[in-house]
């Protein structure tokens, strides 16, 4: 599919990143207001391509109708909720600090301080979300709304389904006269090319989804630079799951189906996928894995994304089963045609688990792993032995968070979201959402991937001190013609 397109090379990139700085800087001229309606126009002329570009995803991806529905529809939300956000105009962190002349021993000086966008970004295509991280997703509509140009360089796997979107974005240029290449967008399967994209003098900064593998050499491409750059990449993890002694006791076929659901949806091609489990080895938990078993071996082998992520999976899924004391347990009687992932369950004893590296790394697919320990000190040697996790779960009735309060607050420091009695797979889009988490779930846990905070990923702060007023910006001056919340002088106000 990709053969229908133009490649591009990296004698290209230098045009393309020209073409986008020359944007960014015309893009500074229009309001927030303008920007907004921008944004929603794009998200607009998506929802005219109605069930045509869920269909050719479909075709491209393998995923379901449903679940493409609703990937579509957090897309266009996502890019109306920045816009709500510009209208709003908080976000931009305005601070005034207003003169004391008569301050001793020495004058305060008047300082004003805002959120700038950092210039060109470029965006990686996921392979595994082709609408909410691709083309017109949360790192473009973050990037846009935050004052910046975009390149996306479109992943290979869906290729026409990007051109598509991209088309839609190209409407919304024309409709609202945008500066032509705000919005740029490439095909190329050569690193060479991302890395040409990284490195080049005016990207500004990156964003990707995916695999530790391709998100670390993006990170070192910028470090490379004679002036590295931000690189936010989302590299997945294993998103440990403790369930805890009472509620195995209490709930064990309610967490069954739930757990099943979660580690097989979508053929678990989820960076959110519980790939890891963890509880004291009993009776109830024997039970629990009796139950879960049960649930997965109903479900039916379904395609994969694409031949690489299929083949990847059953490589990694084999090298973990022929780790020593890894026993699968689940069954493997369905016939499976191409593309298409056995679920699977395994289980291995806390000590082998800690002492064998292998295991600690994602499975991108269908399958996890039940850690059984021995006992509660065992049980958080393991947990420790994962930091650097988008989420972690703790899976207990009240009796066991009472029980296990050191837990809780070891939680914290181990991933970026943290979940008490639900499942990690399904991100809700909201301001308080934090996807993200330590290294090496991405290259920068400070941050978030998804809610209105992402937008901080492409700005940075300048003050201005003893600026005229009339040349600050319009969210500094004050007559606040912007109608912004701002702080002045330790108050909120508009």
């Amino acid at each position: 599919m990709q053969s229908q397109f133009t490649e591009a090379n990296t004698h290209d990139i230098d045009q393309i990143m020209q073409l986008s700085f020359a944007a960014y800087e015309a893009y500074q001229s229009q309001t927030c207001q303008q920007k907004a309606v921008f944004l929603d126009e794009i998200a607009t002329q998506i929802d005219i391509l109605g069930d045509d570009l869920i269909n050719l995803a479909s075709s491209e991806t393998n995923l379901p109708y449903p679940r493409l529905k609703g990937e579509r529809d957090r897309t266009t939300s996502g890019l109306r909720m920045f816009a709500d956000m510009l209208r709003e105009g908080s976000w931009v962190d305005a601070s005034i600090d207003t003169t004391q002349p008569d301050r001793l021993p020495m004058a305060k000086p008047d300082i004003r301080k805002m959120l700038f966008p950092l210039g060109p970004i470029v965006v990686f295509g996921a392979s595994n979300f082709p609408f909410a991280y691709s083309t017109a997703g949360g790192d473009t509509a973050s990037a846009l709304a935050a004052g910046c140009s975009v390149v996306v360089k479109a992943h290979p796997a869906h290729a026409q389904t990007s051109e598509m979107v991209f088309g839609a974005i190209k409407t919304a240029i024309e409709i609202c006269e945008m500066p032509e290449h705000i919005f740029m967008h490439l095909h190329s399967s050569s690193f060479d090319v991302g890395k040409a994209l990284v490195q080049h003098p005016a990207t500004a900064a990156v964003g990707f989804t995916g695999s530790y593998i391709g998100g670390k050499a993006l990170f070192d491409y910028s470090a490379e630079r004679k002036h590295p750059i931000p690189v936010f990449s989302e590299m997945g993890s294993v998103n440990p799951v403790l369930f805890l002694p009472e509620t195995l006791k209490e709930n064990a076929a309610q967490l069954a189906t739930q757990f099943s659901a979660s580690i097989t949806g979508s053929m678990g091609q989820f960076c959110t996928n519980p790939g890891v489990m963890i509880g004291i080895d009993s009776a109830e938990l024997d039970h629990f894995l009796d139950l879960l078993c049960a649930e997965v071996n109903q479900v039916l082998p379904a395609k994969m994304l694409h031949q690489g992520i299929y083949n990847s999976f059953n490589t990694h899924r084999e090298k973990a089963l022929n780790q020593s004391d890894v026993v699968l347990i689940t069954d493997e009687n369905h016939p499976t045609q191409n593309l298409e992932a056995m679920p699977s369950i395994a289980t291995v004893s806390g000590i082998e688990f800690l002492e064998n590296p292998v295991l600690h790394e994602e499975i991108f697919g269908p399958y996890s792993l039940m850690v059984i320990c021995q006992n509660k000190t065992e049980l958080i040697a393991v947990w420790k032995a994962l930091t650097g996790q988008l989420t972690t779960t703790l899976i207990g009735t009240d009796v066991d968070f009472e029980n296990h309060l050191d837990l809780i607050l070891l939680a914290k420091t181990i991933a970026g979201r943290v979940i008490f009695n639900g499942v990690p797979t399904g991100v809700e889009v909201c301001a308080s959402m934090v996807h993200g988490g330590p290294m090496p779930a991405t290259t920068d846990g400070r941050f978030t991937a998804v809610g209105i905070n992402s937008v901080k990923r492409w700005v940075r702060p300048v003050c201005f001190q003893n600026c005229p007023q009339h040349l600050l910006p319009l969210a500094l001056q004050d007559d606040n013609v912007d109608g912004i919340w701002r702080m002045v002088n330790g108050k909120m106000e508009r």
